[in-house]
């Protein structure tokens, strides 16, 4: 792989997908129109996602009060990545979070649960903040504004080991249809020092639930120590980028801490009140750095369902414009991002070499205008044989909404 020509970091700059400007901030990347289309389908596919696998999807805010973070134990385990708490006029303190678990837990806590309820599957989209030295930001990679893929499932102890092999499951579909891959799997344990919690019993229980999920899924894996999060062990999923950097993308994590901390229950069936176990999951973990690999992987030729441009049509002279226009209207209407390039912009040969990332370039010349036609030239140089225009508008749809890593099944094209 040429990994200056995968960089992402330039491709973002020429793709015009997101960029940087001293004004808004180190770290804090803004996204343009064709990068927001991209992040807006992989958000789009993670909600769809975690719809059918039965999660309920919440909002919480991004401040929270430095007593919840305390009760969670990230002031005092994780105050280094936090940014500094902001003072309100009446004397409170509010912090930007660093982390949606505590967010989660209270959530949970707000009503009373019983053992039929479980496992609750709760997911949010959220954004979260990180205190990273500038020495360290680069891209989407590593940024002060995270857009999280969260989601935390309260559970009983014997629904933990399917749950989190669930979740596996999740991340694995999510990487075949984002055309990505695992570089590998890690089991994250604690390593010495202070940074995490104090509570060898449930750690070793964690510990041993995780590695046999990992056995269970025929993964090979690494363990390492010092990489646990300070509340718990966890898998995670790692990814490389083009230069063979290792960066950590999903996780699967067990979490007896926070449960305790904030003194989180159910009713079981002998009428009691027992202690849920809180199991972290993120398919895509940050929505920045999952664009970041995608970029990488793909150098800008995403699939046809994750690309900003789905469709181009292009009337050989102006004499086609009007059908060229219908046909962006119809495919639009049938929820495609389309774009029209007139002759205007070059000759034929000049606007598809310009726009050779998009997936279906759609030619309409006299021929195709008078039989309301259009002849579909795939990103990888195959062209379709001419066919009637609802019927493409149709056939593209369907193949999107698939969202294949393929750009056409091999019937009816043409080298």
């Amino acid at each position: 792989m040429n990994t200056a020509r995968h960089d992402h970091r330039r491709l973002g700059r020429e793709l015009a997908l997101f960029g940087t400007d001293p004004l808004i901030g180190a770290g804090l990347p803004y996204w343009l129109p064709d990068g927001a289309a991209v992040r807006h389908a992989v958000e789009e596919y993670i909600r769809e996602a975690e719809g059918r696998a039965g999660y309920s999807h919440v909002y919480s805010p991004v401040l929270g009060k430095r007593e919840l973070y305390e009760i969670s134990g990230h002031w005092s385990h994780y105050a280094d990545d936090m940014f500094p708490p902001m003072e309100l006029a009446d004397g409170e303190q509010v912090v930007l979070r660093p982390s949606l678990c505590p967010h989660h837990a209270v959530l949970y806590r707000s009503r009373a649960h019983s053992y039929r309820e479980l496992p609750l599957r709760l997911a949010e989209l959220g954004g979260m903040y990180r205190s990273e030295l500038s020495g360290v930001l680069g891209g989407l990679s590593r940024v002060r504004a995270i857009q999280l893929n969260d989601a935390h499932i309260f559970c009983t102890l014997d629904q933990v080991a399917d749950e989190a092999h669930a979740a596996l499951e999740m991340i694995r579909d999510a990487y075949r249809a984002l055309g990505i891959s695992a570089a590998r799997y890690r089991l994250s344990l604690p390593g010495p020092g202070g940074k995490y919690a104090a509570a060898p019993d449930t750690w070793r229980r964690a510990t041993a639930v995780l590695a046999d999920v990992l056995e269970r899924s025929g993964l090979p894996y690494e363990a390492a120590e010092g990489e646990a999060a300070f509340y718990g062990p966890k898998i995670d999923v790692q990814v490389a980028d083009a230069a063979g950097r290792e960066a950590t993308l999903s996780t699967v994590q067990v979490d007896f801490h926070q449960p305790e901390r904030f003194d989180l229950t159910y009713v079981g069936a002998d009428s009691a009140r027992h202690r849920p176990v809180m199991v972290h999951r993120t398919v895509i973990g940050s929505v920045e750095r999952a664009v970041a690999q995608l970029i990488e992987v793909h150098g800008g030729a995403f699939p046809a369902w994750l690309a900003p441009v789905q469709v181009l049509a292009l009337p050989v002279t102006d004499g086609q414009a009007d059908e060229a226009g219908d046909f962006v209207r119809r495919c639009r209407e049938a929820g495609l991002r389309a774009r029209f390039a007139g002759p205007e912009a070059g000759s034929l040969s000049a606007r598809i070499r310009a726009d050779r990332l998009v997936p279906y370039q759609a030619v309409i010349g006299e021929r195709e205008a008078a039989a309301q036609a259009v002849a579909l030239r795939l990103r990888d140089g195959r062209r379709l044989d001419p066919m009637p225009g609802d019927e493409a508008v149709a056939r593209l749809s369907a193949h999107v909404k698939a969202r294949s890593t393929e750009l056409w099944s091999p019937c009816g094209v043409r080298a």
